[in-house]
């Protein structure tokens, strides 16, 4: 079974969601061959001491929406590992529908780069991510149970 079956079963509900997911709250949205969206109605239990979304919130929402965007581009037998996540803030929220969509920007032989843009309801861009993934294969990858 490819990661995009499985992450597919996941959001039909035939798979238990990811307890990631349910500890901050997010959604998965859309999922198809380098393309994710996950969503997150963000809220006081999101907030920094600043009482704005804080920044690890932001990022957990890019870092799977990229995954996933990623991921679903394996092949049986594959897996991948994020060697870089790099993030910008460009504007603080405190309570918003989040939304971040992700693609592959390239998709090489081992490594690959993916770019997530984070939104509120009404459009405003919130903040900006890359990452850098490296793709498994093999007795390697299925040590680790892909």
């Amino acid at each position: 079974m490819t990661f995009l079956e499985r992450i597919q079963e996941v959001m039909s509900g035939e798979r238990p969601a990811m307890p990631f997911a349910g500890l901050v709250g997010y959604r998965v949205t859309v999922l198809e061959a380098g393309r994710a969206r996950v969503e997150l109605d963000a809220g006081e239990q999101h907030a920094n001491p600043m009482g704005t979304v804080h920044g690890g919130a932001l990022c957990a929402i890019a870092d799977t929406a990229m995954g996933l965007a990623y991921g679903a581009t394996l092949e049986e037998g594959e897996e991948f590992a994020t060697l870089e996540l790099k993030i910008n803030f460009l504007r603080a929220v405190q309570r918003a529908t989040l939304i971040a969509e992700a693609a592959v920007v390239q998709r090489g032989r081992s490594i690959g780069m993916t770019e997530c843009t984070i939104t509120d309801e009404g459009g405003r861009l919130i903040a900006k991510a890359t990452s850098t993934c490296m793709t498994r294969r093999g007795a390697r990858a299925l040590e680790n149970g892909a």
